[in-house]
């Protein structure tokens, strides 16, 4: 399973992108930003658009932990 390591919507917004913002610049989609806030995993376009304005690399947001039930 695939979980986020840190709180992405927080981290845009540290570096300069709110809601709005990203909304308003067609930066990220309202779906996404409710899959973040939720903690689904986003398609690769978005992860691609949030390594891009976060400067990061995509090991760097996400993790997988296996699941104990398998």
């Amino acid at each position: 399973m695939l979980r986020y390591k840190r709180d992405i919507l927080k981290e845009l917004k540290d570096a300069g992108y709110s809601s709005t913002r990203l909304r308003n610049e067609k930066l990220l989609s309202e779906g996404t930003m409710t899959h973040l806030r939720r903690g689904v995993i986003v398609r690769p376009e978005s992860l691609d658009t949030i390594c891009r304005l976060l400067g990061c690399q995509p090991g760097m947001l996400i993790e997988y932990v296996p699941d104990e039930k398998k």
